[in-house]
């Protein structure tokens, strides 16, 4: 993880909570600039509450939640969105709009022209030749890469993805992580994505293991996928085979 000084968006010190028992306390995470990070857990674990920390959605009640050394609830809304974007999990796949249009929609922090044509951004997530389709007429898959590239054309610097890969097949799946890893990969652009699935999680260079709105591991794949890291964190016994064509595979016993 990157140090404290290198990191553009954190939390620091942060405890939240829903009720009067706390849910997250001390709670101290974050990225530096080209960071592609996994945020891995059980349904419940706090992976959604902690992006929505650090996108501002949510404020802690202790702590810090700071995006380029400044506190993430001091930006005005159009100029935190140049800087963050943020994909929930629960997207309505169901409005009444063309792909462009909804791709457009990203451009509504600039008053003068963007960084991005939108052309270029659905380019890039492979939907310039469905760009005067109906959402509705799209596979779950393309619907997702059409609010992908809604945020892209936001010009953030930083995406957090709450289970993007939710209920996807996994042809779509990884579709959408080889498309993410090109944007990190080509752009620059940070990105925490929230996920369970343990197999996907080789494919991020560094992953945070979170368990009931705590830490449980931070590093790369190789020392956070354990053996005994995820029986403590999913809660089942889990065996992880070596191979010579891949790192991981795991198995629920």
């Amino acid at each position: 993880m990157s140090s404290a000084y290198e990191r553009i968006i954190e939390l620091r010190g942060v405890s939240f909570s829903y009720s009067e028992a706390a849910f997250i306390e001390d709670l101290s995470m974050g990225a530096g600039e080209a960071a592609f990070i996994g945020l891995l857990g059980a349904n419940g674990s706090g992976k959604s509450t902690m992006l929505k920390l650090l996108a501002g959605i949510l404020r802690p009640q202790k702590g810090e939640a700071n995006l380029w050394g400044k506190p993430v609830g001091s930006y005005k809304n159009k100029d935190r969105a140049k800087l963050l974007s943020y994909l929930p999990q629960v997207l309505d796949m169901n409005v009444p709009f063309r792909v462009k249009e909804l791709a457009r929609m990203g451009l509504y922090p600039y008053d003068t022209k963007p960084p991005l044509a939108v052309d270029d951004a659905l380019g890039m997530v492979g939907l310039l030749d469905k760009k005067d389709s109906l959402l509705t007429n799209l596979s779950g898959g393309e619907r997702r890469r059409a609010f992908i590239a809604m945020t892209l054309l936001q010009g953030a610097g930083i995406l957090l993805l709450d289970e993007p890969l939710a209920n996807l097949d996994i042809r779509y799946q990884m579709e959408i992580i080889r498309l993410l890893k090109e944007l990190n990969r080509l752009k620059g652009i940070t990105i925490i994505m929230a996920l369970h699935d343990i197999n996907l999680a080789m494919q991020f260079e560094e992953l945070i293991l979170v368990k009931e709105g705590r830490l449980l591991r931070i590093g790369p794949p190789d020392e956070v996928l354990t053996e005994d890291l995820l029986k403590e964190a999913f809660g089942i016994e889990i065996k992880i085979e070596r191979h010579e064509d891949y790192r991981f595979i795991s198995y629920g016993l």
